[in-house]
């Protein structure tokens, strides 16, 4: 009999997110595999192409900010409770639960009613990413004991990376039931072949989730500074998240006319914007518990064949300069400027370079299979 999977997640395609890609990939491994599964998730918000076709998905209304996101403990709330119900009437032999901890927390008391095993997919640590924005103490306290319990209790936990596999472990979770995959990108969207925007002006591209730990500002503070030397250039932001509004506010007074919010695209519209673009801009904010990140927009640029500029310490660090995928530069407006203008009045000949390395290294159908394997293994 084929094994029953259930994939709980407040996010999944056609919704735009790393998140979501990411099960759709994974659903995508355990139907080759030969399971059978079941997707629980939310009705995508007003706006959202309708009649994507996808089969076993079971939808849910789910409270959103003003954004249109499932962000928020109100908002997760929605999403939690109905899951609960949801889950203890459904038939699996094992649950796949996604963050934030409030969903695995749901998942483990569901599935220990069921008698039934489940694996915690982690691409983050949301307690370090709390404590990187500062968040009050009693909060942190409150998810780090969430989230320890969702990790401990999990038959498997699968981590997007060697680094959050090491924030994992600080939680005392076993290592035998820890397993890493790597994070990917979609390489039939992202990738050097395809259609580019054309303009009149050499820009810069950043893709994805604006929060306070990604600092971003950095980069409309760098294009003011470029702006000096290069007068027609632009920086353009494109996705949503909870530092939009500070940094339309900063664009505003800083770098007038040089920076332009284009909300949330579908993904080839962005793989379009990233092959137009003199570099993609990425950042994680140093030394704020998040260093071990690995924000997907970098493998989607590098896929792309476009250069990453890269703000930070860490892991990222390390992977962009190391294998070509562009240039890393210390966390301040100055360094990140020198970087832009060189890159603006230099060539670039390591296009095709960069999206084989994505391809071999970063391919979310390969990791998708892998994640796959993984719940397979606590299924049978």
């Amino acid at each position: 009999m084929k094994p029953r999977v259930l994939v709980a997640t407040r996010l999944y395609p056609p919704e735009v997110g790393a998140a979501a890609f990411r099960l759709e990939a994974l659903v995508h491994g355990l139907r080759e595999a030969g399971a059978s599964v079941r997707v629980v998730t939310t009705k995508p918000p007003k706006g959202t192409p309708s009649g994507d076709g996808r089969a076993g998905v079971s939808r849910w209304p789910v409270l959103r900010d003003a954004g249109g996101n499932v962000r928020g403990y109100v908002q997760y709330m929605s999403f939690d409770i109905p899951l609960f119900l949801r889950l203890l009437l459904s038939r699996a032999d094992v649950v796949v639960s996604e963050p934030p901890p409030t969903t695995g927390i749901v998942v483990a008391l569901s599935s220990m009613v069921r008698r039934r095993p489940y694996v915690y997919y982690a691409a983050d640590v949301w307690t370090d990413a709390l404590i990187a924005i500062r968040a009050p103490a009693v909060v942190v306290r409150c998810m780090r004991f969430l989230e320890g319990q969702a990790l401990r209790k999990a038959s498997r936990v699968i981590a997007i990376s060697e680094g959050v596999a090491d924030q994992i472990a600080a939680f005392d979770v076993d290592p035998g039931r820890l397993t890493v995959v790597n994070n990917g990108v979609d390489t039939t969207v992202f990738s050097r072949d395809g259609g580019s925007v054309s303009t009149d002006y050499p820009y810069f591209v950043y893709t994805g989730t604006m929060s306070e730990w990604q600092g971003a500002d950095i980069f409309i503070e760098a294009i003011a500074l470029v702006a000096d030397e290069f007068p027609t250039v632009r920086l353009h932001f494109f996705g949503q998240g909870s530092a939009e509004e500070a940094l339309r506010r900063l664009a505003t007074t800083v770098a007038p006319g040089k920076v332009s919010f284009g909300g949330v695209i579908q993904p080839a519209e962005a793989a379009r914007w990233i092959r137009g673009a003199a570099a993609a801009v990425v950042s994680i904010v140093p030394e704020q518990g998040y260093d071990f990140a690995k924000p997907t927009k970098i493998y989607a640029a590098a896929a792309c064949g476009t250069p990453v500029i890269y703000a930070g310490g860490g892991e990222c660090s390390r992977m962009v300069s190391d294998n070509g995928l562009g240039v890393s530069s210390d966390f301040s407006a100055e360094a990140v400027a020198e970087k832009m203008i060189h890159l603006l009045q230099g060539s670039d000949s390591g296009r095709a370079a960069r999206s084989d390395w994505v391809e071999r290294n970063a391919s979310l159908r390969v990791t998708g299979q892998r994640a796959a394997a993984e719940v397979l293994r606590t299924a049978s």
